[in-house]
């Protein structure tokens, strides 16, 4: 297991992989109730790479998310999501959107584990964002690292309660790992080794860290992401 910011697009839209611009190596996707911003140690981490971390527009709509998220991609494109994050990367593989590779941490995964989401979309209901940021995340977010627009988090969760994996699209193939921190309950480990068991997807535990391994373990996350990149 391994355990100056990097140049990047930033978090706004950025030119498409194949243009001009030169592509990103790495492309980071936030979850629910964060934005770009939360990826800030995990960019340190990775040092001069050059790194996409756009700000997603939050629509609720699973494949406007993955379109919104298509310009950035491309052959050698190391995805990185945490959470939503990662359900999203989930999603793009599913739809044959083009990547070298994917490191996903703790993302939904449907019915192969009913109620998994069940405990965040209460603390929603009955607290709002900061009730729902310190249940999926813990203590180390903040209403700050919240989205602007609180419905963003409505509409995400609502999405991902009804999202569904499937297996990789047919073309070239994408290694995709997925990842589940130390810490994490018991659910969260049974999510990743049922998605093992379904797709075949190789597992990797993070020690020290929880849901939130890109503000506990910043620097191990991108030691799973760096020997990826092909450029």
């Amino acid at each position: 297991m391994d355990p100056g910011s990097a140049p990047s697009r930033g978090s706004g839209p950025g030119p498409a992989v194949g243009s001009s611009a030169a592509p990103a190596d790495f492309l980071l996707v936030h979850g629910t109730g964060t934005t770009s911003r939360i990826w800030s140690g995990v960019r340190a981490a990775l040092g001069g790479a050059r790194v996409a971390a756009p700000d997603r527009p939050s629509t609720g709509r699973l494949g406007a998310e993955v379109d919104a998220l298509r310009p950035y991609a491309g052959p050698g494109v190391v995805l990185g999501g945490v959470s939503g994050g990662a359900t999203l990367g989930l999603a793009m593989v599913a739809a044959g959107v083009p990547l070298g590779a994917a490191v996903l941490h703790e993302p939904a995964v449907g019915s192969l584990v009913p109620g998994l989401l069940a405990p965040v979309a209460a603390a929603w209901a009955e607290g709002g964002l900061a009730a729902f940021g310190r249940t999926l995340y813990g203590p180390t977010w903040d209403v700050t690292d919240g989205p602007g627009d609180p419905s963003a988090v409505e509409r995400d969760l609502a999405m991902f309660l009804e999202f569904e994996p499937a297996a990789p699209a047919p073309g070239p193939p994408v290694a995709v790992r997925i990842t589940v921190g130390e810490n994490s309950p018991p659910v969260r480990h049974r999510a990743a080794q049922r998605l093992h068991e379904r797709f075949g997807f190789p597992v990797t535990v993070i020690p020290g860290a929880g849901h939130a391994v890109h503000r506990e373990q910043p620097e191990r996350f991108a030691a799973l992401l760096r020997p990826l990149a092909v450029g």
